[in-house]
Order: structure tokens, then sequence, then C-alpha cells
């Protein structure tokens, strides 16, 4: 049984920085998701905090969010077919050193930090994070 649905995709602030917009937007089209809504955008270290706040009593949660907001990012809502685990293949491990072969992170990350995107991990999560960025 096919679900189409919908997850958010991050370029975050390095791979924007360096200008891999379009090879990343290229990779997500390539595996089969369409970009529903797209936008470059720089959010506050507030709305970071608030975007990241399932990680509150993570270790690397005050580097993450002042990372996040660190300069333009673009938001996304990928859709296709079992978009969410599709995005999270295509994305690979959190740390570059650790994703497969042609993932996003493994081509385009630098650190665990700097790993160029970020997905929804849940249905849950995509749900909210897509109404985090584009409340209708």
């Amino acid at each position: 049984m096919s679900s189409n649905e919908q997850t958010l995709s991050i370029i975050k602030p390095d791979a924007v920085e360096r200008n891999l917009v379009d090879e990343i937007k290229n990779i997500f089209i390539k595996n089969n998701l369409i970009i529903k809504e797209s936008k470059k955008i720089q959010i506050t270290k507030d709305e970071a905090s608030e975007f990241y706040k399932v990680h509150q009593s993570k270790p690397f949660y005050n580097d993450l969010c002042s990372y996040l907001s660190s300069g333009p990012i673009i938001v996304m809502v990928l859709e296709g077919e079992n978009a969410i685990l599709s995005n999270r293949k295509i994305m690979g491990a959190t740390n570059p050193k650790d994703a497969d072969e042609n993932t996003i992170r493994k081509l385009y990350g630098i650190s665990i930090d700097k790993n160029s995107v970020h997905g929804s991990d849940s249905a849950e999560n995509a749900k909210k994070e897509i109404e985090f960025f584009f409340k209708n």
C-alpha cells in the first residue's frame, strides 16, 4: 500500500552558503519527491530554539539553535510516496562520516552539526514542522 505524504526539509546554512541549493533540490526531484513549497528565510535563535525544542535536553541543543539561525535557510515541503522515510534515506545518517554513499550528507555534509539538511523524522513531527514554517 502506497501512501502519499508530506515532510519538511530544510537546507541548512552551510549548504546555502556553498550554493548547493539547486543540487540538493535536484536530488529530491530525482528521487520522486515533489517540492510543494519552498522559501528562503532567516530565523532568529529564539525561533530555532522553538523549532528544535524536542532536543532541549541534549548537549548539542544550544549549538544547533545558534547554527540554524546563523544564516539563510531554505525550508521546503516535500511530497511523495512515503516521503518521510524516503527523505531520510536520501539525507543519510546525521553524521556525514556514517552516511551511505551518494546521500546528501555524505556528498555535502561538513560535520555532525553542519550536515547540510534537516528532515522530519515522523508523521507527527512532519505535521508540526510544516506548520511551524508554513502557517497558512
